[in-house]
């Protein structure tokens, strides 16, 4: 019988990839992509609104993401939030839609969104070490507390291992695969 800290832990560690996976799509590439825009928040009445709320959005082609809002009294905020949003794109607002164009990537920005790759998958690893270390606390405090027997909690601290490795190996293929696509010329 697997104890309930180490089935608990790995829907938590699943949550912690698919949040990486989430920002890595926000992450420029060679090519356009809505998941660039689909973050920003857009004051709309005085309420921060999701950009896909207010407006359709879609990559004509591998250059280009054309805005079109529902309401086009919401242009202006559109504009007012992707320029300060740090995607590093200028709008360019065109009577009933908003283009923006993406610009193919200069090495030294692939870089530098290499180390930004890296540094949220370090973030994820770490996320996956805190679930782990608290499922194990959990454990020695079973066997402290008498609900479970020592060769118990080894058979749950190795099964722990193995969910906790699996995970790291998961996290480590995105990213070496996320590392490749931004450095695609």
């Amino acid at each position: 019988m697997t104890h309930a800290a180490v089935i608990a832990s790995e829907p938590k560690m699943q949550r912690g990839l698919e949040a990486m996976e989430r920002d890595f799509a926000g992450f420029r590439t060679r090519r356009a992509s809505t998941t660039l825009v689909v973050r920003i928040s857009v004051d709309y009445y005085g309420n921060p609104t999701p950009l896909n709320q207010l407006a359709s959005i879609s990559v004509p082609d591998p250059h280009l993401i054309v805005i079109q809002p529902w309401d086009r009294s919401v242009l202006s905020a559109i504009d007012k939030a992707i320029t300060r949003s740090d995607i590093g794109l200028v709008p360019n607002v065109d009577g009933t839609v908003v283009r923006l164009s993406v610009p193919p990537l200069t090495e030294e920005r692939r870089r530098e969104m290499v180390k930004q790759v890296r540094k949220r998958a370090e973030e994820a690893r770490v996320e996956v070490r805190h679930h782990r270390r608290e499922a194990a606390d959990q454990l020695k405090k079973a066997l402290r507390d008498g609900e479970i027997s020592e060769d118990e909690e080894r058979r749950e601290l190795d099964a722990l291992q193995r969910v906790h490795d699996r995970f790291i190996d998961a996290i480590d293929g995105r990213s070496q695969h996320k590392e490749a696509e931004v450095m695609e010329v």
